[in-house]
């Protein structure tokens, strides 16, 4: 009896050779292949060299960047990231004049069973604080009334 083009006799061979061969199992996390040039990881943002122009806003498929702007003469700006939005494309990258975005190899492994841990914020260590404290204000007034 034949399956295809091979014989039962030559698939049991396989089956049996296979039997005493090395897995090829990778035991992730514990030993990890180095990531490869060019590999699109999570955003990383640098507030020293933005202007806020919006440009990575604007060219955002995903929508994923919100540029928050508390001063924009003293370029005081902070970004919150929904990084379950992002596709990972660079078009945020690519379209930034000035260099203040870029695509990190290394923070790549992203998976979390918190949502919050989702959307991050990235400017001065005092901004963040800001937003963030100005938000809680507004959730704690529960909805506006107009």
């Amino acid at each position: 009896m034949r399956f295809g083009s091979k014989s039962i006799g030559a698939m049991f061979g396989e089956v049996a050779g296979a039997l005493f061969k090395k897995p090829v199992t990778e035991q992730y996390p514990f030993e990890r292949r180095p990531v490869q040039d060019g590999y699109r990881g999570r955003l990383v943002y640098d507030p020293t060299k933005c202007v806020g122009c919006q440009l990575c806003v604007k060219d955002c498929p995903s929508e994923a960047i919100h540029l928050i702007i508390l001063d924009k003469s003293a370029k005081r700006f902070v970004i919150r990231y929904h990084v379950d939005r992002c596709t990972y494309c660079g078009q945020c990258v690519e379209n930034c004049r000035f260099d203040c975005l870029s695509m990190s190899s290394d923070l790549w492994e992203l998976a979390s069973t918190d949502k919050d841990s989702f959307t991050l914020y990235f400017g001065s260590e005092e901004d963040v604080k800001l937003v963030l404290s100005k938000a809680a204000a507004r959730i704690a007034m529960g909805p506006s009334e107009d």
